[in-house]
């Protein structure tokens, strides 16, 4: 059985996200939002299916530090501590300031 070097790995003509020439395409999802957002103050709000202790709802007053495809890192404000939750309980943010987003082309 031959084995193939990285350098004669056969490469893909064309590329997801790609649009035009060089021109990544938008990808509005939540995750790139909150990574467009880092730093800035705001409050996150989750819901759970299956509450340990009381509320089913957990609202975070804090600023993004990292966001991935299925999860968020929030740093709390008031005490600095660090919370990572899965996206699948991410509800809904309200930010301080202005956001900011994609540039919008028709």
């Amino acid at each position: 059985m031959q084995q193939m070097s990285p350098a004669t790995v056969p490469m893909p003509t064309t590329m997801q996200g790609m649009q035009g020439v060089g021109f990544p395409r938008e990808e509005s999802y939540i995750e790139n939002i909150l990574r467009l957002n880092r730093g800035k103050p705001g409050t996150f709000y989750f819901s759970f299916d299956n509450a340990v202790a009381g509320s089913n709802t957990r609202a975070v007053r804090g600023v993004v530090e990292a966001a991935g495809r299925d999860h968020v890192i929030l740093r709390d404000l008031k005490n600095n501590h660090r919370f990572l939750f899965p996206m699948i309980y991410f509800d809904y943010a309200e930010f301080d300031e202005e956001l900011s987003y994609f540039t919008q082309q028709p």
